[in-house]
C-alpha cells in the first residue's frame, strides 16, 4: 500500500489536471494538459537534463552548506550566549528581507555561475536549520543534565550525549522544511541571472510562449524537490531510528 499510494495520488492528481483542461475549455497556450506536458519532456529532454543538472547540483550544494553552517551557527550559540544575544536578531533580520529582493544583490556580487544561486539557496535554508536546531538543544531534559552534572559528566561528554541527541527531533523538522524550501532559492537565483537551469529555461520558454515547455520543466523541477525530500525524509528517520515513523513520507 506504501508504494501505491503515491501512484493513486499521482493518477487521481493527473485525472483532475485533464478534467480541468477538458470541461474549463481553457486554450493550450495558457494550460496545456498532462499529454502536451509529457510529449514536451520527451521532446526536450536532451535540453532539460543539463538544465536539470545544473539547478539539482545549486540545490544540494546550498543543502549541504546550508546544513553545515546553521548547524555550527547553532552550537556557537547554545555555547555561547553572549553570541546568541548578537546573532540572532541578524537571523531574524536576514529572514525578514525577501528573497526576490537578495536576488540581484548576490548575482552582482557573485556573478551569473553557480555561487549566486547556492548563494541563495545557503540563504533560505540557513535559518530553519539553525532555529530548529538551537530551540532543540535549549529543550533538553533538564533532569538529565542535572544527572550528568552529579555524575561529573565533562561538558562535551553532555553535548554529545545528551544535548544534541536530545536536538536531533527538532533537527530533523527544520531539516525536512530546509529541503522542501531549497529549490526556491536556487530557481529565483537563475530567474534573476543566469545561463543554465531549469528556471533559466523556464523564463527563455515564457519568452517564446511555449507554455508546454515551462509546464516540462516545472515538472521536472517538483519531480525533484519530491524526490530530495523523500530522500531527507527516509535519512531523518533512519538517524532518528527510536521515533515513531508514522509522520514519515
Amino acid at each position: 500500500m506504501r508504494i501505491l499510494r503515491p501512484v493513486i495520488l499521482a493518477a487521481g492528481l493527473l485525472l483532475l489536471w485533464q478534467l480541468v483542461v477538458v470541461l474549463s475549455g481553457v486554450p493550450k497556450f495558457i494550460l496545456p494538459g498532462p499529454i502536451p506536458v509529457a510529449r514536451a519532456v520527451v521532446t526536450h529532454w536532451s535540453s532539460l537534463q543539463g538544465h536539470l543538472l545544473t539547478t539539482f547540483s545549486e540545490i544540494v550544494l546550498g543543502l549541504i552548506i546550508g546544513t553545515v553552517l546553521g548547524s555550527i551557527c547553532a552550537l556557537t550559540m547554545f555555547l555561547q550566549p553572549l553570541v546568541k544575544r548578537w546573532l540572532l536578531p541578524v537571523l531574524v533580520v536576514s529572514q525578514a528581507i525577501p528573497v526576490f529582493a537578495l536576488a540581484p544583490l548576490l548575482v552582482l556580487w557573485l556573478g551569473y555561475g553557480m555561487a549566486s544561486k547556492v548563494a541563495m539557496a545557503v540563504l533560505i535554508i540557513f535559518f530553519p536549520v539553525t532555529s530548529s536546531l538551537y530551540y532543540g538543544m535549549q529543550r533538553t531534559n533538564r533532569e538529565l543534565l542535572e544527572l550528568a552534572r552529579i555524575m561529573g559528566a565533562r561538558p562535551l561528554a553532555v553535548l554529545r550525549w545528551i544535548v544534541i541527541p536530545s536536538a536531533l527531533p527538532a533537527f530533523g523538522s527544520g531539516l525536512r522544511v530546509a529541503t522542501a524550501v531549497a529549490p526556491i532559492g536556487a530557481v529565483v537565483g537563475e530567474w534573476v541571472g543566469s545561463s543554465s537551469g531549469l528556471g533559466y529555461y523556464m523564463l527563455h520558454a515564457n519568452a517564446r510562449m511555449q507554455v508546454d515547455v515551462m509546464f516540462a520543466a516545472l515538472l521536472i523541477l517538483a519531480l525533484v524537490s519530491l524526490g530530495l525530500y523523500f530522500i531527507v525524509d527516509k535519512f531523518v528517520v533512519y538517524i532518528l531510528f527510536w521515533e515513531k515513523t508514522d509522520g514519515s513520507v
